[in-house]
This record gives structure tokens, C-alpha cells and sequence, in this order.
């Protein structure tokens, strides 16, 4: 039987965000069914998919730009939308950071920062927008413009407007977007740094899992309108819900296979050992996922004889595309000071300490150890 996933509904804290059951649609067709999760106050969600999902639905949702065909949700233990009403924007303490930043080009860096407390007291106002500069790493920008500022600066100064009110909750939807891939995770990590200094909720909106993996304390994968997983990035990675999950976080590879016994499974390696993630009766025909670093290239302790068919560099490591006996491809991730040609003849030893297994249904006796 498979072990419940965990969801944020059970999570001990007392949540500032709750979805119970929400269905979004058009024309009275739903696009996201039956969503349910929960985020406490202070912790980082991220609603990961690919494009169509209907993540940035749900964002909108939770903002208040979308009405609900069913369910509710629920802001710091208020309703603000249910299928009968919803509470506008700008009453639900919500703040937002647009994939293209929307900063005002005519107005300064500060007065940019300011404007949603323009009715602050003039101290107090000019006292939290010298805070927020020097939070996200800009003191003395104030008098600067948008135009002189790079991507990565515009972008902090977006995320310090949409603080600046102190929201209950912040969304950033696919703020990242725009910027090269190594400014976007580093970004993430920062913008991370900032949201904790504040102690914000937050829930990002993106279709980058490396992004989501430096952002998140918790990742709904979405998948077709549904919450797939809502979990760990360890736990999305290491002990995906389904077969989606599997292949859509991480690299690997679905070997089939067949249960032997309570921890054993015959593949294309052999009869291999370790925890199943579903407990299954001997016989039964299951596909065994296999993550680049479940094995690992061992010309000399190795037992398994491979060829090479592709290669790709990594800086520090190269992962392999790799041809099993019976033909099978399998990705492995090994150090880069070992450079292998693609034709060579590799052996491999298995790593495994969990067998991540989707059933097939019943199948035939497992062959003799």
C-alpha cells in the first residue's frame, strides 16, 4: 500500500494561507480541481509546473483576480473567496512581484519603493524605504531610476515596493523569469535571504525546479489542473507521489522490473535491494525509477558492463548517457577529473538506498538469484 503523502493541511502550524478544495474554471469548466494545501506564517511555497498547468490560475486565485467554482480560501484565518464571493485585491493585504517587474519609469528608486505607503507619515515612510534598500542590497540608490538599474537590481527594488506595505502574503509570479539561468537561481537564493529577514509568507509561481528547489520550504507540483505532490524538495525528488512527479522533477530513467521480495526487485542490473516505496507482493511488474546518482561509474568494483552513448558536461561532473546489456539507456552522474568517450565501455556499480517503484500489475515468477 503507499504511504500517504504528506500535506501542508496536516502540517502542525496554524496556516496564514489555506486551500480547501478549490476548483477554478471558465464557462463553467474547471482548469484546477479540487486543490487543497496550506502554508504557515513565515514559510516559502512554490506552485511548480509545466506551462498550462494552471499555476498562475491558482496565483490569481489566491490574489483575488479569479473567482472560485468551489471550495474557499482562506487568508490568516479569513475567508476571502468561496464560490459565493470573493474579497477584491486590494482588501486582502496581498502583495504581488510581476514577471516584468512594473516599476513606475518616471518615479525614483525610492519613491518607486514608496508608493504603496504613500499614506504613511512622511518619517516613517522614509524610514522603512531606507530599511528596505539596505535589506536588498542598494543603500544610496534611492535617487536613482529604473533605466540605470541592471535586471537583478530592478527586480529587488520590485520585491522591495511589494514589501514595503508589509503584506500578510507576498506572491511572485515567475519573477525570475526573464534572466539568465545562473542569475536566476542565485536571485532566488537572495530574494529567499530578504523574505526570511521579513519573516513573509510567499508563494512562487514558476516552471523551473532549480529555481523552485533554492526558493521553497514546500513545492505543489501541478500537473493538469491538480496538486500532484505538495512536499519537500528531498521528498519530490527521493519519493515522487506518481509517475508525473518522477519525471517531471529531477533526471532519471523507468526500468521495469519485478518484485522478488520485500525489498528485492529483479531489473536489467539484476535482482537489486534497498526500502520500496510501495510495499508489493512478490510478482508483481513495477517500473523502478533510477536517478543519475543511484549509480555510479566503477571500472573496478563494478559488476555492471556498459557503453557510453552520450555525454554532457556539467563543469564539475558529466552525466552520461549510458546502454544496459539489454539495451536500455540509463543517465549516470560522475565526477568530470574522469573524462570518458562516448563508445567506451564502462562498468557501473549500483548506489541504491530506497527503490522508488511504480506497479505494472501482476507478472510472472521472479528468475533464481
Amino acid at each position: 500500500m503507499t504511504q500517504p503523502i504528506e500535506t501542508a493541511l496536516q502540517v502542525p502550524h496554524t496556516p496564514l494561507i489555506a486551500l480547501d478544495r478549490v476548483d477554478i474554471g471558465y464557462d463553467g469548466t474547471a482548469v484546477v480541481h479540487q486543490v487543497s494545501l496550506a502554508l504557515p506564517k513565515g514559510q516559502i511555497g512554490c506552485l511548480l509546473g509545466p506551462s498550462g498547468c494552471g499555476k498562475t490560475t491558482l496565483l490569481r486565485a489566491i490574489a483575488g483576480f479569479e473567482p472560485l467554482m468551489a471550495g474557499s480560501i482562506q487568508l490568516d484565518g479569513r475567508s476571502v473567496s468561496d464560490a459565493r464571493s470573493t474579497i477584491p485585491p486590494e482588501k486582502r493585504g496581498v502583495g504581488m512581484v510581476f514577471q516584468d517587474f512594473a516599476l513606475f519609469p518616471h518615479l525614483s528608486v525610492a519613491d518607486n519603493i514608496g508608493f504603496g505607503i504613500r499614506h504613511w507619515s512622511r518619517k516613517d515612510r522614509d524610514e522603512r524605504i531606507r530599511s528596505l534598500l539596505k535589506l536588498v542590497g542598494l543603500p544610496g540608490y534611492g535617487e536613482s531610476y529604473p533605466h540605470a538599474l541592471s535586471g537583478g537590481q530592478q527586480q529587488r527594488i520590485a520585491l522591495a515596493r511589494a514589501l514595503a506595505p508589509r503584506p500578510k502574503l507576498l506572491l511572485l509570479d515567475e519573477p525570475f523569469s526573464s534572466m539568465d539561468v545562473e542569475l536566476r537561481s542565485e536571485l532566488a537564493r537572495e530574494v529567499r535571504r530578504i523574505l526570511r529577514a521579513e519573516n513573509t509568507t510567499a508563494i512562487l509561481v514558476t516552471h523551473d525546479q532549480n529555481e523552485a528547489f533554492a526558493f521553497a520550504d514546500r513545492i505543489a507540483v501541478i500537473h493538469q489542473g491538480r496538486v500532484a505532490q505538495w512536499d519537500t524538495a528531498y521528498n519530490l525528488y527521493h519519493r515522487p507521489a506518481d509517475r508525473f512527479v518522477a519525471d517531471f522533477v529531477g533526471e532519471g530513467t523507468l526500468i521495469p522490473g519485478m518484485v522478488c521480495a520485500e525489498h528485492v526487485v529483479d531489473t536489467a542490473f539484476g535482482q537489486i535491494e534497498g526500502t520500496l516505496s510501495e510495499q508489493l507482493p512478490p510478482g508483481t511488474a513495477v517500473d523502478v525509477l533510477v536517478r543519475p546518482d543511484d549509480i555510479a561509474i566503477d571500472n573496478e568494483a563494478g559488476t555492471i558492463r556498459t557503453e557510453i552513448l552520450d555525454k554532457a558536461f556539467r563543469g564539475a561532473d558529466f552525466l552520461y548517457t549510458l546502454r544496459l546489456p539489454d539495451g536500455l539507456s540509463v543517465l549516470c552522474m560522475a565526477p568530470s577529473h574522469d573524462n570518458f568517450v562516448i563508445g567506451e565501455h564502462v562498468r557501473l556499480r549500483l548506489d541504491f538506498t530506497h527503490l522508488v517503484v511504480f506497479s505494472r500489475g501482476s507478472g510472472v515468477d521472479c528468475p533464481a538469484s
